[in-house]
Protein backbone atom coordinates (compact mmCIF):
# COMPACT_ATOMS: atom_id res chain seq x y z
CA UNK A 1 0.00 0.00 0.00
CA UNK A 2 3.15 2.24 -0.55
CA UNK A 3 2.41 3.23 -3.73
CA UNK A 4 -0.46 5.87 -5.12
CA UNK A 5 -2.15 3.32 -6.18
CA UNK A 6 -2.62 1.83 -2.77
CA UNK A 7 -3.08 4.56 -0.93
CA UNK A 8 -5.70 5.88 -3.58
CA UNK A 9 -7.65 2.22 -3.30
CA UNK A 10 -7.48 2.20 0.76
CA UNK A 11 -9.01 5.70 0.66
CA UNK A 12 -12.05 5.04 -1.24
CA UNK A 13 -12.23 1.81 0.52
CA UNK A 14 -12.65 3.81 3.84
CA UNK A 15 -14.62 6.65 2.25
CA UNK A 16 -17.41 4.48 0.31
CA UNK A 17 -19.11 3.55 4.06
CA UNK A 18 -18.04 6.91 5.30
CA UNK A 19 -20.64 8.11 2.51
CA UNK A 20 -23.50 5.23 3.02
CA UNK A 21 -24.03 6.58 6.56
CA UNK A 22 -23.26 9.74 6.45
CA UNK A 23 -25.73 10.38 3.74
CA UNK A 24 -28.87 9.16 5.43
CA UNK A 25 -27.64 10.59 8.82
CA UNK A 26 -27.41 14.04 7.46
CA UNK A 27 -30.92 13.82 6.13
CA UNK A 28 -32.48 11.86 9.04
CA UNK A 29 -34.66 14.31 10.35
CA UNK A 30 -36.47 14.44 6.82
CA UNK A 31 -37.16 11.28 6.33
CA UNK A 32 -39.79 8.54 6.97
CA UNK A 33 -39.28 5.34 8.91
CA UNK A 34 -39.36 3.18 7.34
CA UNK A 35 -37.82 4.49 4.19
CA UNK A 36 -38.72 2.94 0.50
CA UNK A 37 -35.95 0.87 -0.91
CA UNK A 38 -37.45 -0.86 -3.50
CA UNK A 39 -40.12 0.09 -6.20
CA UNK A 40 -41.56 -2.14 -8.92
CA UNK A 41 -44.77 -1.91 -10.99
CA UNK A 42 -45.66 -0.02 -14.09
CA UNK A 43 -46.57 3.01 -12.28
CA UNK A 44 -43.35 2.74 -10.24
CA UNK A 45 -44.81 2.64 -7.09
CA UNK A 46 -42.43 1.21 -3.70
CA UNK A 47 -43.10 -2.17 -2.53
CA UNK A 48 -40.61 -2.55 -0.12
CA UNK A 49 -39.21 -0.50 2.49
CA UNK A 50 -36.62 -1.18 5.58
CA UNK A 51 -36.02 0.57 8.76
CA UNK A 52 -33.74 3.63 8.76
CA UNK A 53 -30.84 1.13 10.32
CA UNK A 54 -31.68 -1.30 7.83
CA UNK A 55 -31.23 1.00 4.94
CA UNK A 56 -27.57 2.32 6.36
CA UNK A 57 -26.58 -0.96 7.22
CA UNK A 58 -27.24 -3.26 3.86
CA UNK A 59 -25.34 -1.29 1.65
CA UNK A 60 -22.92 -0.92 3.98
CA UNK A 61 -22.51 -4.44 4.55
CA UNK A 62 -22.59 -5.03 1.27
CA UNK A 63 -19.34 -2.76 1.27
CA UNK A 64 -17.42 -4.58 3.69
CA UNK A 65 -18.50 -8.58 2.00
CA UNK A 66 -17.07 -6.83 -1.59
CA UNK A 67 -13.67 -5.58 0.23
CA UNK A 68 -13.51 -8.62 2.47
CA UNK A 69 -13.36 -10.65 -0.93
CA UNK A 70 -10.93 -8.24 -2.51
CA UNK A 71 -8.74 -8.94 0.65
CA UNK A 72 -9.26 -12.86 0.76
CA UNK A 73 -8.48 -13.84 -2.99
CA UNK A 74 -5.65 -13.01 -5.12
CA UNK A 75 -7.23 -12.58 -7.83
CA UNK A 76 -9.61 -9.73 -7.03
CA UNK A 77 -6.58 -8.01 -5.11
CA UNK A 78 -4.54 -8.11 -8.42
CA UNK A 79 -8.09 -6.40 -9.68
CA UNK A 80 -8.92 -4.40 -6.71
CA UNK A 81 -9.90 -0.99 -8.60
CA UNK A 82 -11.86 -3.08 -11.43
CA UNK A 83 -13.76 -4.40 -8.51
CA UNK A 84 -14.00 -1.54 -5.94
CA UNK A 85 -14.29 1.42 -8.09
CA UNK A 86 -17.59 0.74 -9.80
CA UNK A 87 -19.11 -0.97 -6.57
CA UNK A 88 -18.47 1.89 -4.83
CA UNK A 89 -20.05 4.39 -7.02
CA UNK A 90 -22.91 2.17 -7.45
CA UNK A 91 -23.86 1.61 -4.36
CA UNK A 92 -22.93 5.43 -2.83
CA UNK A 93 -25.07 6.20 -5.87
CA UNK A 94 -28.10 3.97 -4.79
CA UNK A 95 -28.02 4.89 -1.47
CA UNK A 96 -28.19 8.94 -2.61
CA UNK A 97 -31.03 8.15 -5.12
CA UNK A 98 -33.34 6.05 -1.96
CA UNK A 99 -32.36 9.37 0.32
CA UNK A 100 -33.54 11.58 -2.87
CA UNK A 101 -36.69 9.60 -3.00
CA UNK A 102 -37.55 9.26 0.66
CA UNK A 103 -36.88 13.47 1.43
CA UNK A 104 -39.36 15.22 2.89
CA UNK A 105 -41.99 12.16 2.28
CA UNK A 106 -44.45 11.77 5.35
CA UNK A 107 -45.02 8.08 4.70
CA UNK A 108 -42.83 5.33 3.01
CA UNK A 109 -45.32 4.67 0.36
CA UNK A 110 -45.36 8.47 -0.98
CA UNK A 111 -41.42 8.18 -2.53
CA UNK A 112 -41.09 8.32 -6.10
CA UNK A 113 -38.44 7.45 -7.83
CA UNK A 114 -35.72 9.86 -8.91
CA UNK A 115 -36.25 11.23 -12.39
CA UNK A 116 -34.10 9.84 -15.58
CA UNK A 117 -31.20 12.03 -15.21
CA UNK A 118 -30.21 10.65 -12.08
CA UNK A 119 -30.02 7.34 -12.90
CA UNK A 120 -27.97 8.06 -15.92
CA UNK A 121 -25.90 9.82 -14.09
CA UNK A 122 -25.48 6.97 -11.99
CA UNK A 123 -25.02 4.75 -15.08
CA UNK A 124 -22.91 6.44 -16.58
CA UNK A 125 -20.29 7.23 -13.55
CA UNK A 126 -20.35 3.78 -12.83
CA UNK A 127 -19.16 2.62 -15.99
CA UNK A 128 -16.79 5.36 -16.41
CA UNK A 129 -15.15 4.04 -13.02
CA UNK A 130 -15.16 0.52 -14.22
CA UNK A 131 -13.36 1.55 -17.27
CA UNK A 132 -10.61 3.31 -15.18
CA UNK A 133 -10.66 0.56 -12.83
CA UNK A 134 -9.70 -1.60 -15.61
CA UNK A 135 -7.03 0.99 -17.03
CA UNK A 136 -5.37 1.63 -13.56
CA UNK A 137 -5.18 -2.38 -13.36
CA UNK A 138 -3.45 -2.48 -16.38
CA UNK A 139 -1.05 -0.14 -15.50
CA UNK A 140 -0.49 -1.46 -12.11
CA UNK A 141 3.69 -1.57 -11.89
CA UNK A 142 5.08 -5.29 -11.68
CA UNK A 143 8.25 -6.42 -9.93
CA UNK A 144 11.10 -4.44 -10.58
CA UNK A 145 13.52 -6.12 -13.81
CA UNK A 146 17.35 -5.78 -13.24
CA UNK A 147 19.20 -3.08 -15.74
CA UNK A 148 21.75 -3.49 -18.13
CA UNK A 149 24.51 -1.71 -16.74
CA UNK A 150 25.19 0.48 -14.12
CA UNK A 151 23.49 3.93 -14.15
CA UNK A 152 26.76 5.92 -15.11
CA UNK A 153 27.70 4.43 -18.12
CA UNK A 154 28.12 7.58 -19.92
CA UNK A 155 26.03 9.30 -22.62
CA UNK A 156 25.83 6.73 -24.81
CA UNK A 157 25.09 2.97 -24.38
CA UNK A 158 26.32 0.74 -26.92
CA UNK A 159 23.51 -1.73 -27.97
CA UNK A 160 24.12 -5.01 -29.22
CA UNK A 161 22.86 -6.17 -32.93
CA UNK A 162 20.45 -7.81 -32.67
CA UNK A 163 19.26 -6.72 -29.52
CA UNK A 164 16.88 -3.82 -28.51
CA UNK A 165 17.38 -2.48 -24.78
CA UNK A 166 14.47 -0.65 -23.24
CA UNK A 167 14.26 1.80 -19.97
CA UNK A 168 11.42 1.98 -17.88
CA UNK A 169 11.56 4.46 -14.95
CA UNK A 170 8.36 5.86 -12.81
CA UNK A 171 8.16 8.65 -10.09
CA UNK A 172 5.30 9.55 -8.54
CA UNK A 173 4.63 12.22 -5.86
CA UNK A 174 2.37 11.61 -2.91
CA UNK A 175 1.35 15.30 -1.52
CA UNK A 176 -0.34 15.74 -4.98
CA UNK A 177 -1.89 12.54 -4.94
CA UNK A 178 -3.35 13.54 -1.56
CA UNK A 179 -4.47 17.38 -2.80
CA UNK A 180 -6.08 15.18 -5.62
CA UNK A 181 -7.67 12.59 -3.32
CA UNK A 182 -8.83 15.65 -1.80
CA UNK A 183 -10.26 18.09 -4.56
CA UNK A 184 -12.20 15.08 -5.91
CA UNK A 185 -13.72 13.80 -2.85
CA UNK A 186 -15.00 17.32 -2.40
CA UNK A 187 -16.26 16.85 -5.86
CA UNK A 188 -17.94 13.65 -5.00
CA UNK A 189 -19.44 14.54 -1.99
CA UNK A 190 -21.26 17.71 -3.91
CA UNK A 191 -22.19 15.14 -6.29
CA UNK A 192 -23.65 12.36 -3.69
CA UNK A 193 -25.80 16.03 -2.05
CA UNK A 194 -27.21 17.13 -5.35
CA UNK A 195 -28.25 13.41 -6.23
CA UNK A 196 -29.59 13.19 -2.71
CA UNK A 197 -31.48 16.41 -2.67
CA UNK A 198 -29.57 17.68 0.16
CA UNK A 199 -28.41 20.90 -2.05
CA UNK A 200 -29.94 22.02 -5.41
CA UNK A 201 -29.21 24.99 -7.84
CA UNK A 202 -26.63 24.83 -10.46
CA UNK A 203 -23.69 26.74 -8.30
CA UNK A 204 -23.63 23.12 -6.43
CA UNK A 205 -23.08 21.62 -9.60
CA UNK A 206 -20.68 24.19 -11.18
CA UNK A 207 -18.89 23.71 -8.15
CA UNK A 208 -18.56 20.27 -8.35
CA UNK A 209 -17.59 20.05 -11.48
CA UNK A 210 -14.77 22.55 -11.09
CA UNK A 211 -13.19 20.50 -8.09
CA UNK A 212 -13.83 17.38 -9.97
CA UNK A 213 -11.71 19.00 -13.46
CA UNK A 214 -9.17 20.52 -10.83
CA UNK A 215 -8.69 16.97 -9.10
CA UNK A 216 -8.64 15.59 -12.70
CA UNK A 217 -5.79 17.88 -13.52
CA UNK A 218 -3.51 17.77 -10.26
CA UNK A 219 -3.76 13.45 -10.47
CA UNK A 220 -2.99 13.60 -14.18
CA UNK A 221 0.41 15.99 -12.72
CA UNK A 222 0.93 13.58 -9.58
CA UNK A 223 2.89 10.58 -11.12
CA UNK A 224 4.97 9.43 -14.14
CA UNK A 225 6.46 7.13 -16.42
CA UNK A 226 9.30 7.78 -18.47
CA UNK A 227 9.92 4.85 -20.87
CA UNK A 228 12.34 4.67 -23.81
CA UNK A 229 12.22 1.80 -26.46
CA UNK A 230 13.29 1.48 -30.24
CA UNK A 231 10.88 4.19 -30.98
CA UNK A 232 12.33 6.99 -29.26
CA UNK A 233 10.98 8.63 -25.78
CA UNK A 234 7.02 7.88 -24.53
CA UNK A 235 6.16 10.07 -21.16
CA UNK A 236 2.51 8.89 -19.78
CA UNK A 237 1.27 11.36 -16.92
CA UNK A 238 -1.00 9.91 -13.77
CA UNK A 239 -2.13 6.57 -12.65
CA UNK A 240 -3.91 6.02 -15.84
CA UNK A 241 -0.70 6.47 -18.00
CA UNK A 242 -2.90 9.09 -19.89
CA UNK A 243 -2.09 11.91 -21.20
CA UNK A 244 1.08 10.25 -23.71
CA UNK A 245 4.08 12.44 -24.55
CA UNK A 246 6.04 10.90 -27.51
CA UNK A 247 9.35 11.87 -28.94
CA UNK A 248 10.41 9.83 -32.25
CA UNK A 249 14.19 8.40 -31.81
CA UNK A 250 14.97 10.21 -35.04
CA UNK A 251 13.53 13.28 -33.33
CA UNK A 252 15.60 13.37 -30.72
CA UNK A 253 18.95 16.15 -30.71
CA UNK A 254 20.36 15.04 -27.62
CA UNK A 255 19.58 13.80 -23.93
CA UNK A 256 21.54 14.47 -20.86
CA UNK A 257 21.02 14.51 -17.14
CA UNK A 258 20.16 18.16 -15.03
CA UNK A 259 20.02 18.45 -11.58
CA UNK A 260 16.28 21.10 -11.10
CA UNK A 261 14.95 22.04 -8.34
CA UNK A 262 10.95 23.15 -7.84
CA UNK A 263 12.19 26.53 -7.26
CA UNK A 264 14.45 26.76 -10.71
CA UNK A 265 11.40 25.67 -12.40
CA UNK A 266 8.54 27.53 -10.62
CA UNK A 267 6.96 24.84 -8.57
CA UNK A 268 5.53 21.01 -8.78
CA UNK A 269 3.91 19.48 -11.32
CA UNK A 270 3.72 20.56 -15.05
CA UNK A 271 5.74 23.83 -15.40
CA UNK A 272 6.74 25.56 -18.16
CA UNK A 273 9.28 28.53 -18.39
CA UNK A 274 13.18 29.44 -19.34
CA UNK A 275 14.36 26.41 -18.52
CA UNK A 276 11.49 24.70 -21.31
CA UNK A 277 9.21 22.22 -20.23
CA UNK A 278 9.69 20.64 -16.78
CA UNK A 279 7.68 17.48 -15.28
CA UNK A 280 8.35 18.19 -11.87
CA UNK A 281 7.76 15.38 -8.97
CA UNK A 282 10.53 15.47 -6.97
CA UNK A 283 13.86 17.57 -6.44
CA UNK A 284 16.84 16.18 -8.54
CA UNK A 285 18.32 14.64 -11.19
CA UNK A 286 15.92 14.98 -14.24
CA UNK A 287 16.14 13.74 -17.50
CA UNK A 288 16.37 16.33 -20.52
CA UNK A 289 15.53 15.66 -24.01
CA UNK A 290 15.98 18.67 -26.98
CA UNK A 291 13.75 17.95 -29.49
CA UNK A 292 12.61 20.40 -32.07
CA UNK A 293 15.43 23.19 -30.30
CA UNK A 294 13.04 22.95 -26.78
CA UNK A 295 14.02 21.00 -24.07
CA UNK A 296 11.43 18.79 -21.81
CA UNK A 297 12.55 17.63 -19.00
CA UNK A 298 11.22 14.56 -16.61
CA UNK A 299 12.09 13.98 -12.74
CA UNK A 300 13.10 10.32 -12.85
CA UNK A 301 15.68 8.21 -11.20
CA UNK A 302 17.85 6.28 -13.31
CA UNK A 303 18.20 9.21 -16.19
CA UNK A 304 21.82 8.79 -16.65
CA UNK A 305 20.89 5.23 -18.44
CA UNK A 306 17.75 6.24 -20.03
CA UNK A 307 20.07 9.50 -21.72
CA UNK A 308 22.75 7.23 -22.69
CA UNK A 309 20.28 4.08 -24.00
CA UNK A 310 18.52 7.67 -25.74
CA UNK A 311 21.33 9.31 -27.56
CA UNK A 312 22.64 5.79 -29.13
CA UNK A 313 18.88 5.39 -30.79
CA UNK A 314 19.07 8.92 -31.69
CA UNK A 315 22.47 8.33 -33.24
CA UNK A 316 21.25 5.47 -34.83
CA UNK A 317 17.92 6.57 -35.96
CA UNK A 318 16.12 4.37 -34.11
CA UNK A 319 14.76 1.68 -35.03
CA UNK A 320 15.93 -2.27 -34.10
CA UNK A 321 14.23 -5.90 -33.15
CA UNK A 322 15.35 -8.80 -31.67
CA UNK A 323 15.46 -9.75 -27.95
CA UNK A 324 14.22 -7.05 -25.25
CA UNK A 325 15.95 -6.18 -22.58
CA UNK A 326 15.13 -4.21 -19.67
Amino acid sequence: MKSGRGWGLAGWTAGIPVVLVALPMAARGRLPDPLATHWGGPSGTPDGASSFGGAVAFPTGVWAVLVLGVVVFAAARARAATALLPAGVALAGAQAAIVRANLDREDWRQAELPTAWVAVAVCAAAVLAALAGMLIDRRAPGRARGGGGPADRGPVMDVPAGERLVWLARTSNPWLGLTAGVLGAAAAVGAVLGVGGLVAGPAWLAAALALGLAALAVLACSSVRARVTGEGLEVAFGPLGWPVRRWPAAAVESARVEDRRPAQVGGWGYRLGGLGTTVMLRAGECLVVRAGGRDFAVSVDDAARGAALLNSLARCGGGGGGVERR
